[in-house]
């Protein structure tokens, strides 16, 4: 069996969307994430902290297309990573001022997170990691993740 380097990392997700300008502004918006190329109507790419890009979006297969199926099989979300519980708070405040509904949140032990969607349905998480000491082991070691609810007011409380 091949592994991964142990240096590699996911740099980027690219997205089918039905409508360009509308996912642009969720991802600029909302996400706070920067446009850093547009081509036309058919396709964006959009960063954080000046990398080229994190999120490419197009509609080259998808343009005015119906939502794809919740049971079809594909992408079950895109998961973005904040630094700490602050900034988790304030990209909660952002989506909840920007009239995102959310569609769940849970404590993992290893981390808090919250779930919602874009305006084509793509899934979406936001995350914030506790530090590895913190993580939840079992006797022999391993990891021991739990599901628990996540309290979205006390979170909302450590927004800036």
């Amino acid at each position: 069996m091949t592994k991964a380097h142990q240096g590699m990392t996911i740099g980027h997700v690219h997205l089918k969307v039905t409508d360009l300008e509308r996912s642009i502004v969720f991802y600029r918006d909302v996400m706070g994430l920067d446009v850093t190329q547009q081509y036309g109507d058919q396709a964006a790419f959009l960063s954080a902290g000046g990398y080229h890009h994190h999120i490419g979006l197009n509609t080259w297969f998808s343009k005015d297309g119906p939502p794809a199926s919740k049971r079809s099989p594909g992408l079950f979300h895109v998961a973005f990573l904040y630094p700490d519980r602050a900034a988790l708070a304030q990209a909660l405040r952002t989506a909840l001022d920007a009239g995102v509904d959310i569609e769940g949140a849970a404590d993992h032990g290893v981390s808090e997170a919250l779930y919602f969607s874009d305006p084509d349905g793509n899934g979406i998480e936001i995350y914030r990691d506790r530090p590895e000491a913190e993580w939840p082991r079992n006797s022999s070691g391993e990891l021991n993740m739990i599901n628990a609810p996540l309290d979205l007011d006390a979170l909302l409380l450590e927004a800036a």
